[in-house]
C-alpha cells in the first residue's frame, strides 16, 4: 500500500484566487479533502473527479464534527494511503488549530506537510483598505484571538500589554466578544476615541465594512447588523480606509449577476465579474450534449473534400466537431485544404487551440456582421459545410445560401434545458435577490423560462442583459425588453456594457 500523507494547506481569506500555487497543486492531487467553514467552495472543484469530500466545518453553536473526529478522520484516511488535504481557511498556523492537527499527525507517525496560506489578519484589511502598518502611524500589529477556548478557565490575553505595547491589533473570530473586547481596552488604557473598523466577510463580494471608535462601534454594529465572520481592527491605521478603500469602489462591487451559461462554459464569465466585485451566481439553465446521431457529421467529416469552407458558429461546435474527428482518428491536418470561419473571438481562439487559424472572422460578431464580411470573399459555386445545434435557425445558412453557395447545415451538438439542481440560484430569482440576469444565446433565454414556468415574470425584476441583439430579440419573442445589449458581442464586452449601465444609472462604485 502507498504511503499516504496529509497537507495542511491553508485557502486564503474569502477570494479563492488568493489561494497559493502550491495549495492549489495539493488540491488537484487530492484523494480526499477535509475542509471548513470558511474554504470558497468553488475550490473543491478543482479537485480531480472522484475526490472525496468531507466538510467539518464549525460555526457558532453548530459543529459539523468535533475536533477529536477530525483529527482521527485525517489519520484513518493517511493509514488508508491516500493522499489528504486539509483545508482551512487563512492559514493553518495563524490561530487556526493547524498546530493541534499537526500535533496528532506527527503523535500518529503520519507524515504532513505545512503549506503557509495567506492569513485574513492582514488580507481582509487590505481588501478593506486598512495597511496593517504604515511608517508613519504603526511600525507593529498583533493579531488577537477574539474567541479564545472555553477550557482555557481564564484568558491568557494580556490586555494591558497589548493595549499599550502594539500600534495595531487585529482580532480574528471576534464579532460574538466585540463589547467585552471594546471594554477590556478602555479599560486597559485605550482611548475610547480610537478608531475602529469591522470588516464582515472579507475579500469577498459580500465584504461589509464599518468604521468608528471604541466609543460608538458596538452599537454602530448592532445597527448594521454586523455578523460573523469577521475582522475588527483597532488603531491609528483604519483612518486610511476612505482614502484607499479600493475592493468595494470596483464598479460592479455587492452586484448579483446570474450566470445562465452551460455549466462548463460559465466559468470565464464568472470570474470577469468577481473581478469587477459583483457576486456571479451560477444558474446553467442549459446542457450541451451530442446530436442524436453522429451519422450525418461523421460523413462530413469523411467527405470534407467537397467543401470549400466550414463556418464555425460556436465554441460547442468546434469542441464537437473535434471530438468526432479524434473519434475517426484523424486529427486537424485532415483540413488542410479546406478554408476556416469563425463567428467571433472565442471561436476563433477555440479553432486555434486546435492548431487552426481561421481563414475568415468578422469585424462584427453577429450572423448579420458575419455574412456582410463574407461577401467580400466571393464563396459562390463553394459548397459550405455549417456544423450547428440543432436549434440553430436558418438566418444564416439562408444568407450564405444567397451569396451563390451551397450550403449543408448537420447537427453538431444539442442544446437542452439543464436537468441539474438549481434550485439555489431559482430561490434567490424569485426571492427578488438577482440584480442582473445574463443571456449568452436566445437558448439561454428559452430555457430559463422553461425553467421558471408559470413564474416567468420574476425575470422583469432584475436588468436583463444580452451578449448582443440575436439574443435580445429572443427576450423581445417572449414580450420582454433587454436593458443592455452588448455592442461587442463576446463575454468581456457583455460585462463591459453592464458596467456601463450602472454607470450611466448612478449605480456605479455603491
Amino acid at each position: 500500500m502507498k504511503r499516504g500523507t496529509v497537507y495542511l494547506v491553508g485557502a486564503g481569506p474569502g477570494a479563492r484566487s488568493l489561494i497559493t500555487v502550491k495549495g492549489l497543486e495539493y488540491i488537484r492531487r487530492a484523494d480526499v479533502i477535509v475542509y471548513d467553514r470558511l474554504v470558497d467552495d468553488s475550490l473543491l472543484e478543482e479537485a480531480p473527479a472522484g475526490t472525496e469530500k468531507i466538510y467539518v466545518g464549525k460555526g457558532r453553536g453548530c459543529h459539523a464534527m468535533e475536533q477529536k473526529e477530525t483529527n482521527l478522520l485525517m489519520v484513518s484516511k493517511a493509514r488508508e494511503g491516500k493522499v489528504v488535504v486539509r483545508l482551512k481557511g487563512g492559514d493553518p498556523f495563524v490561530l487556526g488549530r493547524g498546530g493541534e492537527e499537526a500535533e496528532v499527525l506527527a503523535a500518529n507517525h503520519i507524515p504532513f506537510e505545512i503549506v503557509p496560506g495567506v492569513s485574513s489578519a492582514y488580507a481582509v484589511p487590505a481588501y478593506a483598505g486598512i495597511p496593517v502598518t504604515h511608517r508613519r502611524l504603526a511600525s507593529s500589529f498583533t493579531v488577537i484571538t477574539g474567541h479564545e477556548a472555553p477550557v482555557k478557565g481564564e484568558s491568557s490575553i494580556a490586555w494591558d500589554k497589548i493595549s499599550a505595547g502594539s500600534d495595531t491589533l487585529v482580532f480574528l473570530m471576534g464579532m460574538g466578544n466585540l463589547v467585552h473586547i471594546v471594554n477590556q481596552l478602555i479599560q486597559n488604557g485605550k482611548p475610547s476615541s480610537t478608531p475602529v473598523a469591522v470588516i464582515s466577510q472579507g475579500a469577498s463580494p459580500r465584504q461589509r465594512t464599518i468604521v468608528g471608535t471604541l466609543a460608538n462601534i458596538v452599537s454602530k454594529a448592532k445597527q448594521k447588523n454586523f455578523e460573523p465572520p469577521a475582522v475588527i481592527v483597532v488603531g491609528e491605521v483604519v483612518r486610511l480606509r476612505e482614502q484607499l478603500r479600493w475592493f468595494d469602489n470596483l464598479p460592479l462591487f455587492g452586484k448579483r449577476i446570474l450566470v445562465t451559461r452551460a455549466e462548463h462554459q460559465a466559468n470565464e464569465l464568472s470570474r470577469l465579474l468577481m473581478e469587477l466585485g459583483a457576486i456571479p451566481v451560477e444558474m446553467p439553465v442549459i446542457k450541451i450534449g451530442p446530436p442524436r446521431t453522429w451519422k450525418k457529421l461523421d460523413q462530413a467529416i469523411m467527405n470534407r473534400k467537397d467543401y470549400g469552407w466550414i463556418m464555425f458558429t460556436s465554441v460547442n461546435a468546434v469542441e464537437m466537431f473535434w471530438k468526432r474527428l479524434y473519434t475517426l482518428n484523424l486529427d486537424s491536418r485532415w483540413l488542410a485544404d479546406t478554408k476556416i470561419g469563425a463567428i467571433g473571438p472565442a471561436t476563433a481562439r477555440a479553432l486555434k487551440e486546435k492548431g487552426i487559424r481561421p481563414d475568415y472572422l468578422p469585424e462584427i460578431y453577429t450572423s448579420q456582421g458575419f455574412l456582410a464580411g463574407l461577401k467580400k470573399k466571393d464563396i459562390a459555386g463553394c459548397k459550405v459545410l455549417l456544423p450547428r445545434a440543432d436549434i440553430a435557425g436558418s438566418e444564416l445558412s439562408d444568407g450564405i445560401a444567397k451569396l451563390g453557395a451551397e450550403v449543408q447545415q448537420v447537427t453538431a451538438y444539442r442544446t437542452v434545458t439543464a436537468a441539474k439542481s438549481i434550485s439555489q440560484a431559482k430561490r434567490m430569482l424569485l426571492r427578488g435577490e438577482i440584480d442582473v440576469i445574463t443571456f449568452t444565446s436566445a437558448s439561454t433565454v428559452n430555457s430559463l423560462l422553461a425553467v421558471l414556468g408559470q413564474r416567468w415574470e420574476v425575470i422583469k425584476q432584475a436588468r436583463l442583459a444580452c451578449i448582443g441583439p440575436n439574443t435580445a430579440a429572443a427576450l423581445a419573442d417572449k414580450g420582454l425588453k433587454a436593458d443592455i445589449v452588448a455592442t461587442e458581442h463576446t463575454v468581456p464586452g457583455l460585462i463591459e456594457a453592464i458596467e456601463r449601465y450602472f454607470q450611466r444609472k448612478g449605480e456605479y462604485n455603491e
